[in-house]
């Protein structure tokens, strides 16, 4: 009987990569309706950026305008892949609000969980509107 148990629990020491992960997204926090549309709000939102200025910023060799000031007028000039800082910073974000808001959902402060990703998703909709103005800029 002690080697079966030996044997069930040098086989869950030995679970794969893709075991651990299906166990991860099995927990709780995934599974509530309000912190799986604000995580589909913010991924959307983030690849909407992403392709939105993949596609509309020309990919020339020239310098594009990064940054517009009402007063002064162009005040910041550089190359179009520095363009591609918004929606990193905006993964960068995401990811950061993402871990505090699962670890505040395992201490049972669901609302900071909930507020941490809609604060997520409005720095989110802040980049996209960032990434707009960039584009009406340059054409």
């Amino acid at each position: 009987m002690e080697n079966t148990n030996e044997i069930k629990m040098k086989d869950s020491s030995k679970k794969s990569l893709i075991c651990k992960f299906k166990l991860f997204f099995e927990n709780d926090f995934f599974k509530n309706h309000i912190i799986l549309w604000l995580l589909l709000f913010n991924f959307l939102a983030n690849l909407s950026n992403w392709i939105s200025l993949a596609i509309f910023i020309n990919k020339a060799g020239n310098n594009i305008i990064l940054h517009y000031n009402v007063y002064f007028g162009v005040d910041n000039l550089g190359n179009w892949k520095q363009v591609f800082w918004l929606p990193a910073i905006g993964s960068f974000l995401f990811i950061i609000n993402l871990y505090l808001a699962f670890f505040f959902y395992k201490s049972q402060e669901r609302i900071a969980s909930y507020v941490l990703l809609l604060a997520s998703f409005m720095i989110q909709i802040n980049l996209i509107i960032g990434g707009i103005g960039v584009i009406l800029i340059n054409y």
